[in-house]
Order: C-alpha cells, then sequence, then structure tokens
C-alpha cells in the first residue's frame, strides 16, 4: 500500500481531501507529478487558490518546514504561482462547486444538471 498524501511533511487531511478530488492518492503520485502540476490539478478540480497552500506544498515535497519560505526565494514561488493561478481555467461548474465550498454548502456534481 502507498503512503497517504497527509504523510508528506505540512500536509494534512483536508489537503490530502482537495489532492483525491483532483485524482491525487498517493504521496508518490504528488512527488512524481511535482509541486506545479500538482498545484494545477487542484486548481481545476475546484480548489480556491491561495499562495500559502502552493508553498506549503513546495516546502513539504521538499521536506522543509512550511515556514521555511522566505525572501527571494518565496518571491520566486509568488511569480511560479501567479502563472499556474493564470494558465488554469475552470469549468464554470467547478468555480461554483468551489464558491458554494468557500461558504459552506456541499453540492454534488450530479446536481448542478438539474439547475
Amino acid at each position: 500500500m502507498s503512503d497517504p498524501v497527509s504523510s508528506i511533511r505540512n500536509l494534512g487531511p483536508a489537503f490530502q481531501q482537495s489532492c483525491a478530488r483532483a485524482g491525487i492518492h498517493s504521496a508518490q503520485e504528488l512527488r512524481d507529478l511535482g509541486p506545479d502540476e500538482a498545484y494545477a490539478r487542484l486548481l481545476q478540480a475546484g480548489t480556491r487558490p491561495h499562495f500559502i497552500g502552493y508553498y506549503v506544498l513546495v516546502m513539504g515535497l521538499q521536506g522543509r518546514p512550511w515556514n521555511d519560505c522566505k525572501g527571494a526565494e518565496k518571491k520566486a514561488l509568488r511569480v511560479k504561482f501567479d502563472a499556474i493561478k493564470a494558465s488554469v481555467s475552470t469549468a464554470p461548474e467547478t468555480q461554483m462547486i468551489s464558491d458554494l465550498d468557500a461558504i459552506g454548502i456541499r453540492v454534488a456534481p450530479k446536481d448542478l444538471k438539474q439547475v
């Protein structure tokens, strides 16, 4: 059995659930994708973009504490984060699900077709 996503430093159960929604089911799969591709997949699956979440992922995959990201390295990661965010477009349904999740309303994708 492969290690869960949450076995990676800094990444907990909530991040693991986001990964599962994006089709990433193991720590090795996440490592193989790398932080940029993995984060793009998270955004495509409806995760709301958040810079701290991105650099926590980067630091975790490097085996470093999340708060180790500072100075020029953090600025460079911000540029990468902005590029990833700009390159990803989500389907309107995915964005709607993400927005509803943000305010605490869970909607199954099959239910959106009835709206």
